[in-house]
């Protein structure tokens, strides 16, 4: 086939690529990260950690509600006495109720820790799903670098193939040498080695992707770095983080958690006061031999109401170590904001440093790239004149593939580092990536739950 045909087959063979309906329903970088969104099990296993603390928050509520408790019994003592017997039978069943009116504010501050500790999980949950979200980009774009990779290596073992078998033929006909044959068959036997692991890092990374996004990788588009929506500077990024990224916004709720907890903790200290009402009733039934019948003594009833008040003395040193302990942890929490906001800088500075020279790196290699071929174009005809060897084209060659794999890698990188950056500052969420999907409000879940009083079943029928 002349090469006019091969130019006219090339360009009707991408035509039709394009046109096809497997292009046309190729997934999207935002597609894929909307999926991830729905179906990724440690993010909804995290979702589901956020309800579990939610609950909390009716339970430390329950110290301000009353407790109510019914009981009943029944007892049959039988007595011989001189020939005499006697059988006593009595039932009694009743009804208490016990209210805590003072307990030294243990209750309003266990309602507020929980109330701090639910804000503290919804915001882990809002990092989570930066993290997930991050984490599907990188794999998506994994894919279609090692896929692209692939293809570059079958493509380099095609042309090794051909160079091998051209230098055999050369060496046939007294042209060639039997050097350049072995140098080709080297090569190219290294790029089958190369293929292999080529393919096997691509099962590698479509295994990520499923694992991460839930779905298997089919035909993916190419994505662009998210220029538009990354802050105009480092130094931007920097205050955006600092103030609004979900991982610091999460440790300074647990301090407040913390500090309610403290309070929690010496309330135990104070004195307390609480309230109880109690109705019963008694039967008693009696049978004696002599009599030769039976004495129904009848039902009594009775009602009490009463207050205790108890005056801590000493508790054996138990609760003064657990104010202390909380004060501790207080300590800690309010270190680990410190630590939040560290691990949040580096990260904003490593990432916007990689971006950087990762879109630099594009621009840069594509032109290596563009040159490269250029020069294996300029030697595979000097080696046809003689002026060149096989090894020469052999070289030229390596260096062309390796070119394009570091493109595919730089342009892979160019993009993962725009998300790094969005991840960094807290911005990456579905309402500024426009993602197509359902958000999960987990406030719901928290309004239906965080006053109610009795009810067995879960918000969701369970």
């Amino acid at each position: 086939m002349s090469s006019i045909r091969k130019s006219v087959f090339a360009a009707a063979l991408v035509a039709a690529t394009a046109l096809s309906p497997i292009s046309a329903s190729a997934e999207t970088i935002l597609g894929a990260l909307a999926k991830a969104y729905q179906n990724n099990s440690q993010l909804n296993s995290s979702r589901a950690g956020v309800r579990v603390t939610d609950e909390t928050v009716a339970i430390a509520k329950s110290g301000w509600r009353p407790t109510i408790t019914g009981s009943s019994s029944i007892d049959y003592t039988s007595t011989r006495r001189a020939g005499e017997s006697t059988r006593l039978t009595v039932g009694a069943f009743g009804v208490q109720i016990n209210q805590t009116l003072f307990d030294g504010f243990q209750t309003r501050n266990n309602v507020k820790t929980a109330e701090s500790n639910v804000r503290a999980s919804v915001e882990s949950l809002r990092n989570t799903e930066q993290n997930i979200l991050f984490n599907a980009a990188t794999a998506y774009m994994d894919v279609i670098r090692d896929r692209r990779i692939a293809v570059l290596t079958e493509q380099n073992l095609q042309f090794l193939t051909e160079q091998a078998r051209a230098a055999r033929s050369r060496f046939e006909v007294g042209e060639g040498t039997r050097t350049d044959v072995a140098q080709a068959d080297a090569s190219r036997s290294t790029a089958v080695a190369q293929l292999s692991a080529a393919r096997a890092q691509v099962q590698t990374s479509e295994a990520i992707y499923l694992q991460v996004i839930g779905d298997t990788p089919k035909k993916l588009q190419a994505a662009s770095p998210l220029g538009k929506l990354l802050p105009k500077s480092v130094d931007a990024a920097m205050t955006i983080a600092s103030t609004q990224h979900p991982a610091i916004l999460a440790t300074e709720y647990l301090v407040d958690a913390a500090g309610f907890t403290v309070k929690s903790a010496e309330g135990s200290l104070l004195p307390q006061l609480s309230a109880s009402a109690g109705v019963s009733a008694v039967n008693r039934n009696t049978v004696s031999d002599s009599a030769t019948a039976s004495a129904n003594d009848g039902w009594s009833n009775s009602a009490s109401i009463g207050a205790t008040l108890t005056v801590p003395i000493y508790q054996a040193g138990r609760v003064a170590a657990q104010v202390r302990q909380s004060k501790e942890a207080l300590g800690q929490a309010r270190i680990e904001v410190d630590v939040s906001r560290d691990n949040v800088r580096a990260a904003v500075t490593s990432a916007w440093g990689q971006y950087v020279a990762a879109v630099q790196n594009v621009s840069a290699i594509h032109e290596t790239v563009v040159a490269n071929q250029l020069a294996l174009s300029g030697v595979i005809e000097e080696r046809n004149v003689g002026q060149r060897t096989t090894l020469d084209v052999l070289n030229a060659q390596a260096t062309v593939i390796n070119s394009q794999i570091a493109l595919a890698q730089a342009e892979r990188d160019s993009v993962v580092a725009s998300y790094a950056i969005l991840s960094a500052t807290g911005y990456l969420s579905i309402e500024r990536l426009g993602l197509q999907v359902a958000r999960y409000n987990p406030e719901e879940h928290y309004n239906a739950v965080k006053d109610k009083w009795f009810g067995l079943r879960t918000p969701d029928g369970r």
